[in-house]
């Protein structure tokens, strides 16, 4: 069905979003929508991003919810601000050589609803129980599903407390879901940490409430490079940002064609699989030495699994702007729902793949990356592209065609993509006529005709007096502002 409704079409370039004060760009149409009016009730662009984020955990509860993770960079005060919101792994865990891929026992901690609060707490206006009030009304009232949220929900399948799969167009509802969110509105994080939810949590996972009840989010500096003038920031381990840095960094030492953003995304790649830990220190992955080292070897491939993410922006008046990611991994996490609560567990300890064993209290490897553009000390704007191990990838693509080419954000995003995975460079099918330019890279070209494996972003970045917005063409939402 999807197939049929978003395939290529013969139509005119769509146009960024304008605005002059605010703006929220998001994959959803109701986050959007939610995200805008948090800002008309007096918000600021934190609000608007946590309204935004509770939204997409109901209309699009296959990719995100508050039993996953979130991280964000903040822009405010005239700098940025990290915030690592992942758990990690029972501390009574024992170290396996089979990492669960699904069930109770790929299980972390979910660090969403911890992330939320401090950023309510530290930089918003309303209250985090305001920032929810949108979502709850949504999940009791019910959404009609978008065309990608029907074509994922049939497509990969549902824990059977959600119900089934909806059709394009047939609402669902969240009931148990908006009561816990009622219970964060009121109680806060310890609502969710500790007492009925997180004994919930405890009794189908191999977690225990008092992993839930030590959890706290972090606050971390974000790691930076400038790319031809423009500073981009990236969040640190265990997030694979610094992936992202390494590649417009090996980049940046020569032409950004084609085959140099793909052999630079390789290297990049390579070296995040190899360094990238919970706790890890990768500076030197990005200091100019070894950069102007590395550039001149091959890449050898790396392998990925697929997974399933929703990324977000806003920004306001104030110019505070804001960078939010946060994510389930694979398609409805764990497919563990706490009982009673409509909290889908994420499935992120899958990602101790990645290291070949679970680390008892550790965080694994983490794909999901917010990112932030600077142009001489002041904020240029954020950006960010779902899907999985796509994204370090991505952003290279996204940042060279707004700085190299100088595309705004709408076309920047809707520039096809390519994906290196194990010996192959996968091409969307606007890249399949330049097959033969990738032949120096030493990965095989794969034509791909599945537009989900190449992710989807959102973007909002300052032009003069106004801001313009894009929204990935790949996903079922837009940018919009006032």
């Amino acid at each position: 069905m999807l197939a049929r409704l978003m395939g290529f079409r013969s139509a005119p370039e769509r146009p960024p979003a304008v605005a002059a004060e605010a703006m929220v760009a998001t994959s959803q149409p109701l986050a959007t929508r939610a995200g805008l009016r948090a800002l008309e009730r007096g918000g600021n662009a934190v609000d608007a991003a946590l309204a935004a984020a509770a939204m997409l955990c109901v209309a699009e509860p296959m990719s995100t919810g508050i039993g996953g993770d979130a991280f964000a960079i903040v822009w405010a005060g005239g700098e940025p601000h990290g915030l690592d919101a992942a758990g990690p792994a029972p501390t009574a865990a024992e170290p396996t050589e089979a990492v669960e891929e699904r069930g109770p026992r790929s299980v972390t901690v979910p660090g969403a609803v911890g992330g939320w609060a401090a950023l309510a707490e530290r930089f918003g206006r309303l209250g985090l129980g305001d920032c929810l009030t949108d979502a709850i009304n949504a999940a009791e009232r019910g959404v009609a599903a978008s065309a990608r949220v029907s074509e994922a929900w049939r497509t990969h399948g549902g824990p059977p407390e959600l119900g089934a799969a909806p059709g394009l167009g047939v609402r669902f509802t969240l009931p148990a879901l908006a009561t816990t969110l009622r219970r964060i509105a009121s109680g806060g994080p310890d609502a969710f940490y500790r007492g009925y939810v997180a004994s919930a949590i405890a009794q189908c996972s191999w977690l225990t409430e008092e992993d839930l009840a030590a959890y706290a989010p972090r606050e971390v500096e974000p790691l930076e490079i400038d790319y031809r003038g423009t500073t981009v920031y990236e969040l640190p381990p265990p997030t694979q940002g610094v992936a992202a840095l390494e590649g417009l960094g090996l980049l940046a030492l020569g032409k950004p064609t084609l085959p140099a953003q793909v052999e630079c995304v390789a290297l990049a790649l390579e070296d995040a699989f190899e360094r990238v830990r919970d706790g890890a220190d990768v500076t030197d992955l990005i200091e100019p030495g070894r950069l102007a080292r590395r550039r001149g070897e091959r890449p050898h491939g790396v392998h990925d699994p697929a997974a399933g993410t929703v990324y977000l922006c806003a920004v306001d008046g104030e110019g505070t702007a804001v960078s939010l990611i946060q994510s389930l991994y694979e398609s409805f996490g764990s497919h563990v729902v706490a009982p009673g609560t409509g909290i889908v567990l994420q499935n992120r300890g899958a990602c101790f793949a990645v290291g070949g064993r679970v680390e008892p209290g550790r965080r694994p490897y983490h794909t999901i990356v917010p990112a932030l553009l600077a142009r001489g000390g002041d904020v240029l704007g954020p950006f960010g592209v779902m899907g999985g191990f796509l994204q370090a990838q991505a952003h290279v693509q996204l940042v060279s065609a707004l700085v190299d080419v100088g595309h705004d954000p709408q076309a920047a995003l809707d520039r096809p993509r390519f994906r290196v995975e194990g010996d192959t460079v996968r091409l969307e099918e606007g890249l399949w006529s330049r097959e033969a330019e990738l032949a120096s890279t030493g990965l095989r070209p794969v034509r791909s005709s599945d537009r989900g494996e190449f992710g989807g972003g959102q973007a909002i970045l300052r032009s003069g007096d106004a801001w313009l917005g894009g929204s990935d063409a790949r996903k079922d939402g837009y940018a919009a502002g006032f």
